[in-house]
C-alpha cells in the first residue's frame, strides 16, 4: 500500500510524536530523552553494578569481626546509597539531580607498609564459617575497584551531559573507597607491598627526564 499524504503532519503536537522524536519548542530534544542507545545499556550496567555492591555489602556486614572494617563498610554503604539515588534520578530525568555528587572522605591514615612478611598460604573457603576479615575486605576492594573502572569507561561514552557529569564525578569517590580498603588491608598484612632492590628502583626512577614545553600552554 502506498503511503497516503496527510495534512496533519505539520500540526502534530508533542504528545503525538514518537518517543524518539520528542522535541521542545526550540526544536531540540527534551532532557529526559537525550540518551543514546549505547548509553542506556551502559547506564543500566552501572546502576546494576551499584546495586550489586550494596547487596554484597549487606552480606559481608554480618560476617565482619573487626569494628574498624565494619565502620568502613557502614560509611561506604551510606555514601554509595546516595550515589545510587543521584545516578538513578539523573538517568530518569536527564536533569540536575536533587542531591549533587558528594566527596567521599576516608578515615584511614595514608601510611603504607612496604615489604613482604611470611603468611599462611591462601586457599578457597570450605564453608561460610571460614569467612574472615582478610577475605571480606578483599571482596569489598573488588567491588569498589570494579565500579571505579566501569564508571570511568562509561563516562567516556555518555551523551547526556548531566548523567555524564554525575558518572564522571563519582569515579574519584570509588577510587578513594578502594584506597581506603587497600590501606586497611595493608595495615593488617592482608595486602602486602613488595619493593624492588634499591639499586633497581633508583635505576628505574632515573629512566626519564623532563623536556621544555614548546607549545603555547598558558602560564
Amino acid at each position: 500500500m502506498q503511503n497516503q499524504p496527510t495534512q496533519q503532519g505539520s500540526n502534530m503536537n508533542q504528545n503525538q510524536m514518537p518517543p524518539n522524536m520528542n522535541m521542545n519548542m526550540a526544536g531540540t530534544q527534551t532532557p529526559s530523552t537525550n540518551h543514546g542507545g549505547h548509553e542506556l545499556y551502559d547506564a543500566h550496567e552501572v546502576i546494576a553494578g551499584i546495586i550489586s555492591m550494596l547487596d554484597q555489602y549487606q552480606m559481608y556486614e554480618q560476617h565482619i569481626q573487626d569494628p574498624v572494617l565494619k565502620d568502613i563498610l557502614t560509611r561506604q554503604t551510606a555514601f554509595v546509597t546516595q550515589v545510587y539515588n543521584t545516578v538513578v534520578e539523573s538517568f530518569r530525568t536527564g536533569q540536575k539531580p536533587t542531591v549533587s555528587t558528594q566527596v567521599y572522605k576516608m578515615t584511614q591514615t595514608h601510611d603504607v607498609v612496604y615489604g613482604i612478611q611470611p603468611t599462611q598460604p591462601k586457599k578457597p573457603n570450605q564453608s561460610v564459617s571460614d569467612l574472615a576479615d582478610n577475605g571480606l575486605s578483599a571482596y569489598m576492594l573488588g567491588q569498589t575497584k570494579g565500579l571505579a573502572t566501569l564508571l570511568a569507561m562509561t563516562a567516556l561514552e555518555m551523551t547526556n551531559p548531566v548523567l555524564r557529569r554525575v558518572i564522571a564525578d563519582s569515579v574519584p569517590n570509588f577510587i578513594e573507597m578502594s584506597y581506603e580498603i587497600f590501606l586497611y588491608q595493608n595495615k593488617h598484612q592482608y595486602y602486602q607491598v613488595p619493593q624492588l632492590a634499591m639499586q633497581d628502583m633508583n635505576t628505574m626512577l632515573q629512566s626519564y627526564v623532563t623536556i621544555s614545553n614548546q607549545g603555547n600552554m598558558p602560564h
